[in-house]
């Protein structure tokens, strides 16, 4: 049985677009729900309460647009919210992210590996269990990358800014010996191919966005919500900032043009879409 329902997609800018853009590729048939929260990207330096408030928030926004399951496309809503989010709403799925170490552990050959994050990120209890679990025995590197969320929202991904950004990121851990990067957070897929230049060809870079869309297409297919239809599905686009703005951006970014909804926040607790 078909399935209609949307998926709910959120992130705090255009980050979640490398994961929508990687279940566009897996699941073509699926109608989705995309929320940016451009009004207060980025999440990274924020408090993880506040992170979770907002993410709290636009759950219930999604739910009241019908989403049948949730994804966080959001490695710092994720490492604050997503076990909160599925302990107050047992009813739905949700699909988060964590850092990919555990294929880069897999495959390093030098015992030493990279990780681009936000601070949210490294300093929440997923990304240390993450650590536990899978890193013993190897080097892991750590780096926040100040500024290249700012630069990838506003669709800078190749310029000198960017890439100095980039440089002062990836040069330490270069030098340290890592051959293999972990992105984790979901705006830094938009720069691999920048990554790639700067760190070099022998570095093997992981995007988690087609692992987390395969675990979308899995947990529809388990509940049995899946949309089987001969049409592509449709996406809605909705942002709490510049509707114009991130329009401006799908096609750079997602390869596909849409339509922008603009929503707005009452308080930290409270989103709504904006009439007319």
């Amino acid at each position: 049985m078909s399935d209609l329902r949307p998926i709910g997609v959120f992130d705090s800018g255009v980050g979640g677009l490398s994961v929508l853009r990687a279940m566009r590729t897996e699941m073509p048939t699926e109608n989705v729900v995309y929320f940016g929260d451009q009004s207060h990207v980025p999440y990274g330096p924020r408090p993880m309460a506040q992170i979770q408030e907002f993410s709290w928030a636009i759950t219930n926004f999604l739910i009241e647009l019908g989403a049948k399951l949730i994804v966080v496309a959001c490695n710092t809503a994720s490492a604050a919210a997503l076990q909160l989010l599925r302990s107050t709403h047992p009813e739905i799925a949700f699909v988060g992210m964590e850092p990919a170490v555990k294929p880069a552990v897999e495959q390093t050959r030098t015992g030493k590996v990279g990780v681009l994050a936000t601070p949210a990120t490294f300093q929440g209890e997923l990304y240390g269990s993450v650590l536990e679990r899978f890193a013993s025995g190897v080097t892991v590197l750590q780096d926040t990358c100040p500024g290249l969320v700012g630069q990838i929202e506003k669709g800078d991904l190749t310029g000198p800014v960017t890439r100095e950004i980039l440089e002062q990121s990836l040069r330490r851990m270069v030098g340290h010996g890592i051959d293999t990067v972990v992105l984790g957070c979901t705006h830094y897929p938009f720069v691999i191919p920048l990554i790639r230049e700067v760190a070099g060809p022998s570095i093997r870079v992981i995007d988690p966005a087609p692992a987390v869309a395969r675990q979308v297409a899995r947990v529809l297919r388990e509940r049995g919500i899946q949309t089987p239809s001969a049409s592509r599905g449709t996406v809605r686009f909705i942002t709490s900032g510049s509707p114009t703005a991130l329009q401006r951006l799908l096609p750079l970014l997602m390869g596909e043009a849409g339509v922008v909804e603009p929503a707005r926040w009452r308080g930290d607790s409270v989103l709504e879409m904006v009439d007319g």
